[in-house]
């Protein structure tokens, strides 16, 4: 299996288990196309807030295969993408584009089907008079982004994936999501999911952190 599909099926879910709990962006970053299944390596632009002039330039310079990610610095109240840059990257063979900034154009973006994730949607579309930076470390969702660094997107939301990392995420993640699907088989089963988790016995535990050293703190005192 070739691995952006490969990641795609293990899920953002378990790659960020997988980190730690880490990797996600923030929840603002959510799908707009109607196509949320994205996993490619990090092509990357860093613009001036509110500016287009790089998008396209972007577009045409990130290789095939790839999620342009884009650092609009988090400006919402203008669109830095519509459904010609969504269609002009999907016919270059992007994999998805992700955008720390606002887009418009959604009824044309999914009809399109390409993979588009940013903050907001506005009418409003930004000015093209500033040059940006490409295929540089960017800031996109809460995350730092470094070309070649993995990104995958599905309805959850996406996630970063150091690309030095991506082995042993991967192994990670694969163990986790066996481990998921056997709960799974014996949820469906009929096994109570608090037996299968050891729920109780994790609140016992958790009783004697918190009265041990309380009653240790009383005997003291006493």
């Amino acid at each position: 299996m070739k691995l952006p599909k490969r990641l795609l099926k293990l899920g953002t879910g378990a790659l960020s288990d997988a980190m730690g709990k880490r990797g996600a962006m923030v929840h603002d970053i959510r799908c707009w196309s109607g196509n949320p299944a994205m996993a490619g390596p990090a092509f990357t632009l860093e613009i001036h807030a509110a500016d287009i002039l790089m998008v396209a330039k972007a577009v045409s310079a990130a290789p095939e295969g790839s999620v342009l990610v884009i650092d609009g610095r988090a400006h919402c109240d203008t669109a830095l993408w519509g459904d010609l840059t969504s269609l002009a990257a999907k016919s270059k063979g992007l994999a998805g584009v992700v955008i720390d900034g606002a887009v418009r154009d959604v009824r044309g973006m999914t009809k399109v089907g390409f993979p588009v994730y940013a903050r907001a949607a506005v009418p409003s579309a930004g000015g093209a008079q500033y040059l940006g930076h490409l295929n540089t470390a960017v800031t996109c969702g809460g995350q730092t982004v470094r070309p070649g660094d993995w990104i995958v997107g599905d309805q959850d939301g996406v996630v970063v994936i150091a690309a030095e990392s991506l082995d042993d995420v991967v192994a990670a993640a694969t163990t986790i999501a066996a481990a998921e699907r056997q709960i799974e088989r014996r949820i469906r089963a009929g096994e109570d999911i608090c037996g299968i988790l050891a729920i109780d016995n994790v609140i016992e535990a958790k009783k004697a952190q918190v009265f041990i050293p309380q009653l240790a703190a009383t005997q003291k005192e006493s």
